[in-house]
């Protein structure tokens, strides 16, 4: 992944008097790895949203999660790749809009590292995917173009732009 753009997200006047700084992008994917629910809105054909609570893992800066291509946000991919997706903390908040597409069958590496990742994260609620998991489908990847994050609000709100 190559390193973002930083700049101050675009707030109406009055939002942010005097910001002090911006936030590290490291401490950014730090969350990003740590997390274990990502709330994934998709649109649905109607223009609707459609918001769920997925576990999931970000690897090599992307965010991969799975599941069956017949649920309602796998179709709503489907039909419109654009994605947002929210961590669960408001209050240090990390907003990620991007492109989200199933993945074809990973290769033998990613599907290591992917495994590797959820078994860390989810093992001791039950889910601990083998590499081959995601062989025949069933992987969905969101690629990260702007994410916004904050940990105080009126201190260092920043946007990434890839």
């Amino acid at each position: 992944m190559s390193k973002p753009f930083i700049s101050r997200p675009h707030f109406p006047e009055g939002y942010l008097t005097d910001p002090k700084g911006f936030v590290d992008w490291r401490q950014v994917e730090s969350q990003l790895i740590a997390a274990k629910n990502y709330w994934l809105c998709t649109v649905r054909p109607n223009g609707h949203p459609h918001v769920v609570p997925k576990w999931g893992v970000w690897v090599d800066g992307n965010l991969y999660f799975d599941g069956s291509p017949e649920t309602r946000h796998a179709r709503n991919i489907a039909e419109n790749p654009h994605v947002s997706v929210h961590l669960e903390s408001g209050d240090e908040a990390v907003i990620m809009d991007g492109l989200a597409r199933a993945h074809p069958k990973p290769s033998r590496q990613l599907g290591v590292e992917l495994a590797r990742s959820y078994t860390a994260k989810y093992a001791a609620v039950g889910y601990a995917p083998k590499p081959d998991q995601w062989d025949n489908g069933g992987l969905f990847i969101v690629t990260p173009r702007v994410v916004l994050a904050w940990t105080k609000f009126t201190d260092d709100p920043t946007k990434f732009t890839f």
